[in-house]
């Protein structure tokens, strides 16, 4: 007689198995059975043979894995099976696959990137392109192994960011994906560059100045605002951008450590600055007034300007253009950025210094605009003297005196070298 097949199981069945002092086994057919182990756990499991070798397999626990399912994997392994191919090997490539394929996706090597490039940047620098590839482009494509993004998947990417209007934020997400794939097919991760003439399809980008006031009766009622506002730390902060004109996250980050007063001199390191080269400011005698005030009041951190919640963080980015707002002056009047503009043009007004000179002052990025035989050592006497005669020009105009325009300072400077 035959031996006796055991009835498949069911749902109400697999419920009802309780857990023995032993492991022990209920079998479906086909190789498939449930393992029911003494702690309650009951797991899938399918016997078959292979080149002779009895094997098994683990198809999941129940009743995470359901009877239905359970059989339909055991389906698949058969199936595997009719074709001459060992279930448990092909699971052991699949995982390899799988393994690799996310060590190579976007995101992985991005992060690898990131992690060599940026370890010796502004940390808040590295946080922002970190947070863009976040943001914008890993939603889409950071999961997919950097070698299957094409150049559609990639520009569906950089449309989503145009479409909520952030077209400056799209050229920079492409910038950066850009230096990714350099990366990349240098460390032959890949040989393909889906970033090359997407450049083409994006909107351009409007370069408007940011609002700032020029006018010097204006200038003049500004200075005298800033000096009436009643925050002393926010105050030095947004006389020293009119001084110094540095772009704002330099003033914000600006470290006492950086500061020369014997040589009167604001040194920023090369991984602060946007052309990553170092850059001097020579400090004008106002600048220094306002550091020696300062210093009571901040010295506890080791930025000048520090957050108010922690000593170890600087300002928020939004400090001062909030100061002006409670000052009365909108957005599209003057900004923290402003101060640039109203130095560069007031300065390039005056026609009594090197361009080139107020170009490397500005620390512009554009070098196409500084020529090739300006010397930044030999150069710095002359905008030492310039950066003392704009703070000078600049308390005329708060102290509301005679002069109107830089041009007639610079005039009645002229003059009286020539007395002298």
């Amino acid at each position: 007689m035959p031996p006796k097949r055991s009835s498949p199981l069911t749902d109400v069945a697999i419920k009802n198995l309780k857990p023995k002092d032993k492991v022990y086994k209920k079998f479906d057919g086909d190789g498939l059975y449930i393992e029911v182990h003494p702690n309650g756990k009951k797991y899938w499991r399918m016997k078959y043979r292979f080149l002779g070798k009895e094997k098994r397999i683990s198809l999941g626990l129940y009743p995470a894995t359901s009877l239905k399912e359970a059989r339909r994997q055991a389906f698949d392994a058969k199936d595997l099976l009719d074709k001459n191919i060992d279930p448990s090997a092909e699971r052991r490539a699949k995982k390899k696959r799988e393994i690799e394929l996310l060590e190579n996706s976007f995101a992985a090597i991005a992060h690898e990137w990131h992690v060599k490039k940026y370890r010796d940047k502004e940390p808040s620098y590295a946080k922002r392109v970190w947070r863009a590839l976040e943001k914008d482009i890993f939603p889409y494509v950071g999961n997919l192994p950097i070698t299957m993004i094409t150049g559609p998947l990639l520009r569906q990417a950089l449309m989503q960011i145009e479409e909520r209007g952030a077209i400056e934020s799209a050229h920079r997400a492409l910038q950066i994906c850009g230096r990714i794939y350099g990366y990349a097919n240098a460390c032959g991760f890949c040989t393909n560059d889906p970033t090359k003439g997407q450049k083409d399809v994006l909107s351009e980008v409007n370069h408007e100045h940011f609002a700032a006031i020029l006018e010097p009766n204006a200038i003049g009622e500004l200075l005298r605002a800033i000096d009436g506002y009643n925050h002393p730390v926010t105050r030095s902060a947004m006389r020293m951008g009119a001084y110094t004109f540095v772009r704002p996250g330099n003033l914000r980050h600006a470290e006492w450590s950086e500061f020369d007063l014997d040589e009167r001199t604001w040194k920023i390191p090369a991984e602060k600055m946007k052309l990553r080269k170092p850059h001097i400011v020579p400090l004008a005698t106002q600048v220094l007034r306002i550091l020696d005030d300062l210093h009571p009041k901040t010295a506890y951190s080791p930025y000048l300007f520090p957050s108010i919640r922690t000593k170890d963080k600087p300002m928020s980015e939004a400090t001062v253009n909030a100061a002006l707002r409670r000052m009365g002056y909108t957005k599209e009047e003057m900004t923290g950025h402003g101060f640039r503009h109203m130095a560069s043009t007031r300065l390039n007004e005056l026609a009594r210094w090197n361009p080139d000179a107020i170009e490397r002052q500005l620390a512009h990025t554009d070098r196409s605009k500084i020529r090739a035989t300006y010397d930044h050592a030999k150069h710095i006497r002359e905008r030492t003297k310039m950066m003392q005669e704009w703070a000078d020009y600049l308390d005329g105009l708060k102290n509301n005196s005679n002069v109107v325009s830089i041009e007639d300072y610079g005039k009645q400077k002229t003059s009286k070298a020539r007395e002298n």
